[in-house]
């Protein structure tokens, strides 16, 4: 069925739906949950809510109201663990100015946690995956690296501080970040989970008139991801997604399988991914540094071909 109010749909791949209210307002919708992805439970629950609030951030509007979807055995496991995880969540909701209104449980062996999630948004001032300008420079906003990290934790293999600050980034709010944007004239924007930076990107590209060039030394990553990449702590994800997107890429003799690795890594609760005015990036990227968004950095640029395709250069 056809709505003309129906601003963002199923018909594209972007990180919420959007539905024109009135001519001033727009809901966002969407929701996420996964299992869990750090031991503390108090952490995995700001985690999920972080990364469930992100899609709001990613399409311009503000995270209003949420409901809880938890997944967790009646049976076999403290209910302590629980609330740890629904405190977590409630406290990152807090943070984020977000009211819990209800929510779902469900009896499962498996834990999971998440959010489904409604934010507002002026209609004209929607921002979609796609919608680059050719001199548009592309900003990331948080470091690359942390599904690598994520399984050498598995692994025992990772060093407890470099757990920790992954564990810190993924569960730092996008808020800042989106609202700094708002002052700007942002023409795309996507938010980095489980495609990986290159596969969102691909994204923003994908079936348009225009290319991307992506410069690989300009992109925050973790020191410690690369060196687990070295070891081969690479998750699955990282295969798939350059399995199903490295034909839209042509790489650079200077990358290193080891970085392009990184650039394809899955990753939870990851940064903002999206394109302005040249002039208008730098002045920003000096007022998120300043305002405390540290990894803030411009790593590319948006280019008039070859159309579909991204060059990753040194």
């Amino acid at each position: 069925m056809h709505d003309p109010n129906l601003l963002v749909g199923m018909e594209s791949p972007d990180d919420a739906g959007v539905y024109r209210l009135s001519d001033e307002s727009a809901l966002i919708l969407t929701l996420d949950f996964f299992t869990p992805i750090v031991d503390d439970p108090y952490e995995f629950g700001q985690v999920s809510v972080a990364n469930a609030l992100s899609d709001v951030y990613a399409m311009g509007g503000k995270p209003i109201l949420a409901m809880n979807i938890i997944c967790f055995p009646e049976k076999g496991m403290e209910i302590s663990i629980l609330g740890d995880i629904l405190k977590g969540g409630f406290d990152k909701m807090q943070e984020a100015g977000v009211l819990l209104v209800g929510g779902h449980s469900v009896d499962d062996p498996e834990i999971k946690y998440g959010l489904s999630v409604t934010g507002f948004v002026h209609p004209e001032k929607v921002l979609k995956n796609t919608g680059g300008l050719p001199g548009d420079r592309i900003i990331l906003t948080k470091p690359l690296g942390t599904g690598i990290i994520n399984t050498a934790v598995k692994a025992d293999m990772a060093d407890e501080t470099v757990e920790q600050m992954a564990i810190r980034t993924m569960k730092t709010l996008n808020r800042k970040p989106a609202e700094l944007m708002e002052r700007f004239h942002v023409h795309a924007c996507t938010d980095v989970t489980g495609f990986g930076m290159l596969g969102h990107a691909s994204e923003m590209i994908e079936h348009t008139t225009v290319g991307m060039t992506m410069y690989s030394s300009r992109v925050p990553v973790f020191e410690a991801a690369l060196e687990y990449a070295a070891m081969g702590l690479i998750p699955a994800g990282a295969y798939r997604n350059e399995q199903f997107r490295m034909h839209m890429v042509d790489r650079g003799d200077a990358v290193s399988d080891d970085l392009m690795k990184i650039f394809f890594d899955p990753q939870t609760s990851g940064g903002l991914l999206f394109c302005l005015p040249p002039q208008e990036a730098e002045e920003l990227i000096d007022i998120m540094h300043r305002e405390g968004v540290p990894d803030a950095a411009i790593i590319g640029e948006i280019t008039e071909g070859p159309a579909g395709r991204i060059v990753v250069a040194g």
